[in-house]
């Protein structure tokens, strides 16, 4: 079977603050930015990775969503509860240098893991969990 991963979503509360963090901070790039009925969608992704999309909405971007849940939503962002993703990188140390100069909020700096990565975390300005792991040599 051929899968592969395509996109994946991150809700954002500010889309500017989000890519400054994203692009500049990460070094990802926009691929497409949309506006419809008041949202705002940017696509960003890893130059050494065009086939994968991540996308920055807002959070319950559904237009159809009650007011109450739009509302859970947003405050479950804020307390930055809902789910990041993990990137990879081959140097988890320059990387979260790098990030940290930014004023991202650190959770976890460098470590080694037992299951055979280092890795850092830190949370993007809406508050998302984003975890970077370096392989280790076996």
């Amino acid at each position: 079977m051929d899968l592969k991963l395509s996109q994946c979503f991150i809700a954002v509360d500010d889309h500017d603050k989000a890519l400054a963090f994203y692009c500049d901070v990460l070094g990802l790039e926009v691929r497409n930015d949309v506006g419809f009925e008041g949202m705002r969608w940017v696509t960003v992704g890893s130059p050494l990775q065009p086939d994968v999309k991540i996308v920055l909405e807002p959070p319950a971007a559904n237009p159809d969503i009650s007011p109450a849940d739009r509302q859970a939503m947003a405050e479950l962002l804020a307390k930055g509860i809902l789910r990041g993703v993990i990137f990879s990188t081959e140097d988890c140390d320059a990387l979260f240098a790098r990030v940290e100069a930014s004023g991202a909020d650190v959770l976890q700096e460098p470590m080694d893991q037992p299951y055979g990565v280092r890795d850092c975390a830190f949370r993007d300005p809406a508050g998302n969990l984003l975890r970077f792991t370096q392989r280790r040599a076996a």
